[in-house]
């Protein structure tokens, strides 16, 4: 039953990465700001965290403990590369920057990278739990 369950969060994390990924991709060509965009493209890749890390039975209590999960029990471990740590740790900054400290926006080219890693970001943890 354990597995059914977590097959089930698996598939709703991805199902949520994908449409957060969706939503970036939608505000950002269509927003006058780049706030929405940075967000949605960073909760993008956490939803996807969550659905791996739900495949080792460890769910965080908090956003650092997610990132710092997919380090520990994934990258560090060599399953992905450290660029998709890389690209997790600057869209996590980039949103907590956007969201509460920024004066101006990101920009939009940096946003528009974002966007590209975190796609990129997605598909990898999705192929991989296939």
């Amino acid at each position: 039953m354990k597995n059914r369950e977590q097959q089930i969060l698996m598939q709703h994390r991805l199902d949520q990465a994908r449409a957060s990924l969706e939503e970036a991709n939608i505000l950002f060509a269509h927003g006058k700001t780049t706030i929405g965009a940075v967000n949605r493209a960073y909760y993008a890749m956490f939803y996807a965290v969550i659905a791996l890390l739900q495949q080792v039975g460890k769910i965080p209590r908090k956003h650092s403990g997610a990132i710092g999960l997919f380090d520990s029990e994934f990258v560090k471990k060599g399953l992905f590369p450290k660029e998709l740590s890389h690209h997790l740790h600057r869209a996590f900054e980039s949103r907590q920057i956007s969201d509460y400290h920024a004066v101006e926006p990101i920009s939009r080219e940096d946003t528009q990278e974002i966007l590209r890693n975190a796609k990129g970001f997605v598909q990898a943890i999705d192929k991989y739990l296939k």
